[in-house]
């Protein structure tokens, strides 16, 4: 099993997505921006942890043998450090139930391409969750999870699990889990490297001279 240290997930939530976003393009990993449908259910919410992804596709049977089945077991494998990524539903995959488990575990957030519902308690709980909007009606007959911990599609980002992920009110940005360390550093040195240019722009210098002599922008 791939080591998970905690240590990468606490680096990270010091970071924002625009600078790990920067990184990830010089690094060649172009598309790890996930579409900007997806906003934060308030707008100072945060998150970062390992992806534990989530497949979902239209439901079969509208009264299913076994209710909730997929879901159910996905939530259930979550450990601290993760955040819960979900594939593209119609309809509202979590809710404030599923909220209170999340977070029992040590979930540090949700991630849907997909609307949530029962927005007001789970804002209440201060449980960060990332979605494209609201929709009242329930998963169960409309959508069935038939795998967790495999490759998805989420807003247009292949994710695999155990990528490490970072939400905020920018976006959310998926790190390869291979490119993790290198990412991690790259971005804490840009952004000590932005603090200098902030400074100098304070203080009067232009910008044409701060990309020169800082080539950060």
């Amino acid at each position: 099993m791939t080591a998970r240290p905690l240590e990468l997930v606490d680096r990270l939530a010091k970071l924002y997505t625009p600078v790990v976003a920067d990184v990830l393009d010089k690094l060649g990993y172009r598309n790890q921006c996930l579409a900007p449908r997806v906003r934060p259910l308030w707008p100072e919410a945060t998150c970062a942890g390992f992806a534990l992804t989530v497949q979902t596709v239209p439901a079969r049977d509208t009264v299913p043998e076994h209710p909730y089945a997929g879901e159910l077991a996905a939530v259930d494998a979550l450990q601290n450090g993760d955040v819960l990524v979900v594939s593209e539903s119609a309809c509202s995959f979590w809710g404030e139930l599923l909220s209170t488990a999340a977070k029992f575990r040590g979930t540090r957030g949700v991630i849907l391409d997909g609307p949530t519902r029962d927005s007001g308690a789970i804002r209440a709980m201060g449980f960060p969750v990332f979605h494209v909007g609201f929709h009242p009606a329930d998963s169960m007959g409309r959508l069935d999870v038939v795998a967790h911990n495999v490759p998805i599609t989420c807003a247009g980002v292949l994710v695999y699990a155990g990528d490490l992920v970072l939400a905020d009110h920018d976006g959310v940005v998926i790190v390869p889990r291979a490119a993790s360390e290198e990412t991690l550093r790259l971005a804490e040195e840009k952004v000590s490297g932005e603090n200098l240019v902030r400074d100098a722009l304070a203080a009067g210098m232009t910008t044409t001279e701060a990309f020169k002599k800082f080539g950060i922008l």
